[in-house]
């Protein structure tokens, strides 16, 4: 079924990236906006997601995370404020959605666990994987893959990050079979860094839903904070889509 046209609202939101040819020829903006996705996490790479997705007038965004937002979160979560301390995470990371872009539809979702991870994945049309530890990271990937659906994922720590597209053609599993320590808590980050990777996750999952470019399939991207270095490698032996 053809999507509706872009109201004159809409038009005037989106704008700038109706400029740019290969996203207005794909008719992106559209398939956008009848794009459901599910991000789970809403801290360090989670934060820059939201925020970018919604902007970019997805459909629906469901948020999942079940922490509250700390002191500690603050340096590099940029959803959130002092004021914030203390909330949860997904309710803050709701409104913000919401404050940034009125035509998106924004929910909380529990915390996604073995029991609802199916439903949840299933309900949407990409999940973007913003967690910060492997057991969620194995979660998602088992459950995308079981499913044969398409995800985002991303990690930072320290002065490093990364990201890929994973599905049917090659899952985490396959890049990390084992689980590696990475997480802010056990190896520090500085503040940018998750916010460069979260930003890349949100170019990634806008070509994925738009149908534009050649988003991350196969591939790995890698950044060093310290040098400025990003480098992209083919792995898995699975041939991209």
């Amino acid at each position: 079924m053809t999507p509706p046209p872009l109201s004159r609202a809409e038009l005037r939101r989106y704008s700038r990236p109706l400029l740019v040819p290969e996203w207005a020829e794909a008719g992106a903006q559209e398939k956008l906006r009848s794009a459901q996705v599910l991000v789970v996490g809403a801290g360090g790479l989670g934060g820059p997601v939201i925020r970018q997705l919604a902007g970019a007038g997805v459909g629906a965004l469901t948020i999942a995370d079940s922490d509250t937002v700390s002191l500690s979160n603050l340096h590099r979560q940029l959803l959130f404020d002092t004021g914030d301390v203390g909330r949860p995470k997904a309710e803050v990371a709701c409104a913000a959605a919401q404050r940034v872009n009125p035509f998106v539809e924004v929910r909380a979702a529990p915390a996604l666990t073995p029991d609802n991870a199916a439903d949840l994945i299933a309900g949407h049309d990409l999940t973007v994987d913003a967690t910060d530890n492997f057991d969620s990271r194995y979660l998602i990937a088992d459950t995308c893959g079981a499913l044969g659906r398409e995800w985002v994922w991303g990690a930072a720590s320290g002065v490093s990050g990364l990201c890929s597209v994973f599905g049917p053609h090659l899952g985490l599993r396959e890049v990390f079979p084992t689980p590696e320590a990475d997480s802010c808590d056990e190896l520090g980050v500085l503040g940018p860094v998750p916010n460069m990777v979260g930003g890349m996750m949100a170019l990634q999952a806008l070509l994925v839903l738009g149908g534009v470019g050649e988003p991350l399939r196969g591939r790995l991207w890698t950044f060093d904070a310290l040098t400025g270095r990003v480098r992209v490698i083919r792995v898995g032996s699975a041939t991209p889509r």
